[in-house]
C-alpha cells in the first residue's frame, strides 16, 4: 500500500478512532496519543493492510488494544495503598485534633458513599477493599463470572468517585 492509498483510506477513520480512545481513556490527550501510536502502527504494517476488508473494525480493535494497554501500565506504575490505610481512619492519640477530625469526616464521607452504591456494587467493592477477596472467590461466592466481577468493581469504583468528589461540591 503506498503512501496515497493509506491516506485515502486510513486518515479520513481518524476522527472514529478517536472517539473511541477518548471513551476509553477519559483523557483529550492520552486519547491523541493513543490514535498516533494507531497510525504510528498503521504506518508500520502497510504492506499487509491491503488484506483488511474492513479498516474501520481493524482499526477500532487495534487502538481498542492500544486504550487497553495505557490503561494496564498506568495501573502497574501507580502505587497502591493497602486497604487498611485507605478506607479506616483511625485517629492517632497525639495527632492534631483538627486533623483527627478531618480523618473522621472523610471515613464518614465514604462510608454514606459506599452506602448508596447498589447492592451487587458494594459487595464487590467490600470484598476486594476489606476482605482482600481475588476475583475468583468473589466470583463464586457471588455467582456472576469474573469478567462481572471485574466490570461491577470497576463501576463501584468509578460510582464511588463521582460520589465524592460530588459531595466535596
Amino acid at each position: 500500500m503506498n503512501s496515497e492509498e493509506f491516506k485515502s483510506i486510513w486518515l479520513p477513520l481518524s476522527g472514529r478512532f478517536y472517539r473511541v480512545a477518548f471513551y476509553i481513556l477519559e483523557s483529550q490527550e492520552d486519547a491523541e496519543d493513543a490514535v498516533q501510536d494507531l497510525f504510528s502502527r498503521l504506518w508500520k504494517m502497510r504492506d499487509s493492510l491491503g488484506s483488511v476488508k474492513n479498516p474501520v473494525a481493524f482499526g477500532i480493535t487495534v487502538i481498542r488494544n492500544i486504550c487497553l494497554d495505557k490503561i494496564r501500565s498506568k495501573q502497574a506504575n501507580r502505587t497502591i495503598k493497602p486497604a487498611p490505610e485507605v478506607f479506616e481512619s483511625v485517629p492517632d492519640p497525639e495527632a492534631d485534633l483538627n486533623a483527627s477530625l478531618i480523618g473522621k469526616q472523610n471515613l464518614e464521607k465514604i462510608r454514606s458513599c459506599m452506602a448508596r452504591l447498589p447492592d451487587k456494587q458494594r459487595e464487590v467493592l467490600e470484598s476486594r477493599v476489606f476482605k482482600g477477596l481475588s476475583f475468583q472467590e468473589i466470583a463464586n461466592r457471588t455467582g456472576m463470572s469474573e469478567v462481572n466481577v471485574r466490570v461491577k468493581l470497576s463501576n463501584a469504583r468509578k460510582n464511588l468517585k463521582r460520589m465524592i468528589e460530588h459531595e466535596d461540591d
